[in-house]
């Protein structure tokens, strides 16, 4: 058995990556989950292995030391981060596993797993990202230029990304990553020992 894929959606913030990966699991349920590190406290009802794996920062700093964090981020001071183990474990298993992850996330997962299929998520355009950012309702002018800000910077990476897919409707975005990722289930590596088996007989 082949491992599975690791498929990793990165796109400026606003561009809809939660909506689209919620479809995605609604059209591919059998897609296996990562779910992030975190130092920070949880929130609300937040449940320690649901919404994320909540950890003090020592317990942070240890596992980076112990190479168990693929990739992180540190955010308004608290730390964000990919474990290593859930995730070879579900690969392992021959399980697809999609991830949402910053545009650094995926370049860094990328350098460490060449297996990796990294999607760059666009919005159909800088206005309608802005529209998007607005429609919000939860943050200050100042902030939402801010964002367009990292915006532009972020979408400069996109080349190195593995493919680009605008959203333009959920439907759609969700149903070219779905076609992407059948497509990469076809590639020769990955169906190599199908041929040699029938070379075989």
């Amino acid at each position: 058995m082949s491992n599975g894929l690791i498929i990793s959606i990165s796109g400026p913030s606003g561009v809809g990556k939660g909506t689209i990966i919620a479809k995605l699991r609604e059209m591919i349920p059998d897609f296996g989950q990562s779910i992030s590190v975190t130092s920070r406290d949880p929130r609300g009802q937040e449940k320690d292995g649901v919404e994320y794996y909540f950890r003090s920062k020592e317990e942070f700093e240890k596992l980076i030391a112990e190479g168990e964090i693929i990739e992180y981020d540190v955010y308004v001071g608290n730390y964000y981060g990919t474990p290593l183990s859930p995730l070879l474990t579900m690969s392992g298993k021959g399980q697809d596993v999609l991830l949402d992850l910053t545009v650094a996330g995926s370049l860094a997962l990328k350098e460490k797993f060449e297996e990796t299929v990294t999607i760059f998520l666009l919005p159909p355009s800088l206005k309608e990202l802005r529209s998007r950012l607005i429609g919000r309702g939860t943050e200050s002018e100042e902030l939402v230029d801010k964002r367009m800000a990292q915006a532009k910077k972020e979408i400069e990476n996109a080349p190195e990304f593995d493919y680009v897919v605008t959203n333009d409707t959920v439907e759609q975005a969700a149903g070219e990553i779905a076609a992407i990722v059948a497509a990469e289930h076809a590639r020769f590596v990955r169906r190599s020992k199908e041929v040699d088996s029938l070379l075989s007989e």
